[in-house]
């Protein structure tokens, strides 16, 4: 005999599957809550809107966002652990 009838409906299917396997479903979730937080941080501070009209264009500048995004919060973490960079030393010659 299933643990749900046929006629169950999708939500409440789901809901069992997340009750039987809590632990996998918040381990997925948290990945995806992370995505989506960075994400959100890249719209609030370079934009939403895509500017560039041909997609390779467009991927690049979306790329450059990422980019500029990731710069800045490693700049931000290193100002507030206090981390100072350093540089390797050249010797003349």
């Amino acid at each position: 005999m299933p643990l749900l009838p046929e006629h169950a409906t999708a939500w409440s299917r789901m809901y069992h599957a997340f009750a039987l396997n809590q632990d996998d479903f918040l381990r997925h979730y948290h990945k995806r809550s992370n995505v989506e937080a960075a994400f959100s941080m890249i719209k609030a501070k370079f934009g939403d809107a895509v500017l560039s009209k041909s997609p390779v264009g467009q991927a690049n500048e979306v790329l450059c966002k990422v980019l500029a995004h990731n710069v800045v919060v490693v700049g931000q973490a290193a100002i507030e652990l206090g981390i100072a960079p350093q540089f390797p030393i050249r010797l003349a010659g």
